[in-house]
């Protein structure tokens, strides 16, 4: 009888089918990676909210250069510039001093510049202002002296970023007479140390310049003009020409130079300066020392390779030296006819 009652078999009876292992790990899987993401687009979130306004404002600051162990009336004449067409490296903190040789044509500025430049650390880029349209007005004259300055401005006498001076070669009449009082007042902001350089025996100068005039036309040294030589014979050639005086003109044109190079030094007096004559370095070449000095650069034994031209007495170098010998006498430049040195 109780097997009557009993509806189903206990075979009979259904039994849920079990989950699959693998589904339940994949459902586990799916959720917690929901989860995650949701986690983190939360937090993502939150972090957003609280440091937006900081990364606004964030910027990179790059600490300045500094001029150490540098006196503090040195300071304004120390500069450290950023060209736009290079990057200075390694030396973007190396301290540059600004210079200009203040000179007369045929006063030994060539050969002096050549000096300058065997010093590793000094970089003297020649007459920029004998090109006309750079110093067609005072605003390109001091345009192009920045650009200079900067180190951008590119010639064969460039030393890029390892330069410790940077300067020129600038004559009295390119420019910077006429100008003077702009010029000055630049030097002054800009920190320019100005290095004069003349002759003290003008009548010199003058029969360099009477041959070098000479010279452009006649080309003396194989058919080509040469305004300054590297060899004996070249210099032997040169100074095959004797020219002659006018003596009419003698004493003026001497008084003119020579209140030129007055004027110049007394437009520039306030400015940090040096005065050199070229006399005195072919006498005593130590004086190379006090330049470099006076430029702040370690003393290196500088070197040219130029020869000069014209040597011996003056007597030997022109043609009507008589007439000459006779105009100066009795005058303030007679001294120029016995002033001699040797090579």
């Amino acid at each position: 009888m109780a097997d009557d009652f009993c509806l189903f078999s206990k075979d009979s009876i259904i039994k849920p089918p079990k989950a699959s292992p693998m589904m339940l790990r994949m459902v586990v899987l799916i959720f917690a990676m929901v989860c995650g993401v949701y986690i983190c687009s939360i937090g993502l979130k939150q972090i957003g909210v609280h440091s937006s306004g900081r990364i606004v404002s964030v910027h990179v600051v790059e600490k300045p250069c500094e001029a150490t162990d540098i006196e503090p009336s040195e300071k304004p004449y120390v500069h450290f510039p950023k060209p736009k067409t290079f990057n200075r490296a390694e030396c973007a903190c190396n301290p540059v001093r600004n210079f200009a040789i203040l000179s007369t044509q045929r006063s030994g500025s060539g050969w002096f510049e050549t000096l300058l430049n065997s010093h590793m650390n000094i970089s003297s880029n020649g007459e920029i202002f004998s090109v006309k349209v750079r110093k067609s007005n005072v605003s390109t004259m001091l345009d192009t002296l920045d650009k200079l300055y900067n180190l951008d401005f590119f010639t064969s006498a460039s030393k890029n970023e390892c330069t410790a001076a940077v300067g020129l070669k600038w004559m009295l009449n390119q420019g910077l007479m006429q100008n003077h009082e702009q010029i000055v007042e630049y030097f002054k902001t800009r920190g320019v140390s100005a290095i004069f350089l003349f002759r003290r025996n003008l009548l010199r100068r003058m029969i360099s310049m009477l041959a070098n005039s000479y010279d452009q036309s006649a080309k003396l040294v194989n058919g080509t003009h040469k305004s300054h030589v590297h060899s004996p014979k070249e210099a032997e050639m040169l100074a095959s020409y004797k020219p002659t005086i006018n003596t009419t003109l003698l004493i003026p044109n001497l008084k003119q130079v020579d209140n030129m190079a007055i004027k110049a030094v007394q437009y520039f007096n306030s400015t940090r300066h040096i005065i050199l004559f070229y006399e005195d370095i072919i006498k005593n070449q130590t004086i190379l020392n006090d330049v470099q000095d006076f430029l702040k650069v370690p003393r290196r034994d500088l070197h040219s390779r130029q020869v000069k031209i014209h040597k011996g007495t003056l007597s030997s170098q022109v043609e009507n030296w008589v007439d000459v010998e006779k105009t100066l006498k009795g005058t303030p430049y007679e001294s120029f006819l016995h002033s001699d040195y040797k090579i």
